[in-house]
């Protein structure tokens, strides 16, 4: 199977009903023989907490912390692999921590001259101050210079992550009384800062507003706290905080879609990590229209 390149336009998203028989073929030349290097920078929303994929694939990645998880990078190396691209993935995760976390103490370990950088940040911008985007700011552009010293040309990019409906629906959050969608803009807002801020960082995968999209489109419930309607799954895991199989799944694909320029609806309903993950093809075509669509709609290069 080969992956067609994201192509630019703005037509309207096809009606959801019928995304199930989207399945896209196209023929491109194989990759080249040298690998492109890529590694990941996060937290249990990069390493797949609470759902199968965290320990998804480990032998296919290079763990540095030796956890043995597979996570979001072992998704996007069987995603690569399909499309007949050649990536070594490496992952440095961490659970509970930020990006200042991982530059103060995992810099020596992290230091190489990798191609590509995919940078995490905490999932409300700051644990102590939620909401600040400072943080976010300040440390993706030293870990940007630090990646840039080893390699001037690799491409570092920020995940902009998803709404918690945690801190949405329960009085204790931050962001509760707001839809749903407010914590995923505010979290790609303080992202876009960033890069404003240093533009050594390539671009902001957006990873939640994929999940927003989701639940416009009523695919994924709005609510959990209120059950899952029949007909819609639940993009998050059981403490309505972490990801569930299906929205660890969507973060992937969006960020395959990001780095490698190829559309994710080419990987196609029967998707290898999909159909290990129990993912139903119609649900793996849908997520794989979604990833398309937020990229074509959000992703600012």
């Amino acid at each position: 199977m080969r992956c067609q390149f994201v192509r630019p336009g703005r037509g309207p998203l096809e009606r959801m009903a019928r995304i199930a028989a989207v399945l896209i073929v196209a023929v491109y030349a194989s990759a080249p023989a040298g690998a492109e290097t890529i590694l990941f920078v996060g937290n249990s929303f990069t390493f797949g907490a609470l759902s199968p994929v965290q320990s998804f694939r480990p032998e296919t990645v290079t763990d540095l912390n030796h956890d043995g998880v597979g996570g979001v990078p072992a998704l996007f190396k069987v995603f690569t692999g399909q499309c007949g691209l050649n990536y070594d993935v490496s992952l440095e995760t961490a659970a509970g921590t930020d990006l200042e976390f991982h530059f103060e103490q995992k810099a020596t370990l992290i230091a190489r001259p990798w191609d590509h950088v995919i940078l995490q940040p905490y999932s409300t911008l700051d644990q102590n101050s939620p909401g600040n985007g400072s943080k976010v700011i300040e440390y993706s552009a030293r870990l940007a210079r630090l990646f840039q010293s080893e390699n001037p040309h690799v491409d570092v990019r920020l995940v902009a992550t998803w709404s918690r409906a945690d801190e949405t629906y329960l009085p204790s959050g931050h962001w509760f009384g707001k839809p749903i969608e407010a914590m995923a803009k505010d979290l790609r807002a303080a992202d876009d800062r960033a890069v404003d801020n240093y533009p050594g960082i390539r671009a902001v995968i957006p990873v939640g507003q994929a999940w927003s999209l989701a639940i416009d489109l009523a695919l994924a419930v709005r609510n959990p706290y209120r059950g899952v309607p029949h007909g819609q799954i639940n993009l998050w895991a059981e403490d309505n905080y972490h990801a569930s199989t299906y929205g660890y799944y969507l973060e992937a694909l969006v960020i395959f879609g990001s780095v490698t320029g190829r559309d994710p609806r080419g990987l196609g309903g029967q998707e290898l990590a999909a159909t290990q993950l129990g993912i139903a093809s119609a649900d793996a075509a849908a997520l794989q229209e979604l990833a398309w669509e937020s990229l074509r709609r959000y992703q600012r290069k």
